[in-house]
């Protein structure tokens, strides 16, 4: 992804420690419904891959949070 425009944190009060912890739960997750696709009988594996994608775009956006304040603390 190439960023054109400054973003805006999506928790302007959140300073980077507490954005990071974020990020490591949303990848966590993303861990945990990987392997709950994985196991999932046949009948299931359309919702549990649905739930591992809601995951990724969790961990995606807590990514782009840590990143946003990088950034701006590097300006």
């Amino acid at each position: 992804m190439f960023r054109t425009a400054r973003t805006t944190p999506l928790f302007p009060g959140w300073d980077r420690p507490r954005a990071l912890e974020a990020w490591r739960e949303a990848a966590s997750l993303v861990a945990t419904r990987w392997q709950s696709f994985r196991e999932a009988e046949p009948e299931s594996r359309a919702f549990a891959f649905a739930s591992y994608v809601a995951a990724l775009d969790a961990e995606e956006a807590a990514a782009a949070e840590v990143a946003a304040l990088a950034s701006s603390a590097a300006a």
